[in-house]
C-alpha cells in the first residue's frame, strides 16, 4: 500500500476501505488522485450496489467536508452525477456474468434490437 490508508480520511471507514480495496483502490492518495466519480465508478463496476449516501460520503470526504454537509443546488447537482454513473452502470453485472456464459457456451450472444 502506498501511503497512508483509505479510512484515514475523515469520515471514510473501514468498510468502504475494504471496497475499495476488492476494485484495486488501497490508498488515500490513489483515491484522492482518482475523484469520487471514477472511485465509485470502479465499486459499481466491481459489483458493489449503487447507494446515493455512500458516494455523497466519499465526496465530502475528499473535500474534507463533514459527511452531511452539502445542501441545495449542490446536492441536487451531486446527485444528477451519481444518477449518471449509475446508469452507466447500470447493466456492468448482467453483461459480466453474460459474456461468461457465452464464452463458456451457456447461452447464445443476445441479438441487438432490430433498427427501425
Amino acid at each position: 500500500m502506498m501511503g497512508p490508508p483509505i479510512s484515514s480520511i475523515r469520515n471514510l471507514g473501514p468498510a468502504i476501505e475494504r471496497a475499495f480495496a476488492q476494485v484495486g483502490i488501497t490508498s488515500a492518495e490513489q483515491l484522492r488522485t482518482l475523484g469520487t466519480d471514477a472511485a465509485y465508478g470502479r465499486l459499481l463496476a466491481g459489483g458493489t450496489r449503487p447507494h446515493f449516501i455512500s458516494f455523497y460520503v466519499i465526496e465530502m470526504a475528499l473535500q474534507g467536508r463533514p459527511w452531511n454537509d452539502c445542501k441545495g443546488a449542490e446536492k441536487t447537482a451531486l446527485r444528477a452525477r451519481f444518477d449518471a454513473l449509475k446508469a452507466d452502470h447500470a447493466d456492468s453485472g448482467r453483461a459480466a456474468i453474460e459474456a461468461e456464459l457465452n464464452r463458456i457456451g451457456v447461452i447464445a450472444p443476445r441479438k441487438p434490437p432490430p433498427s427501425r
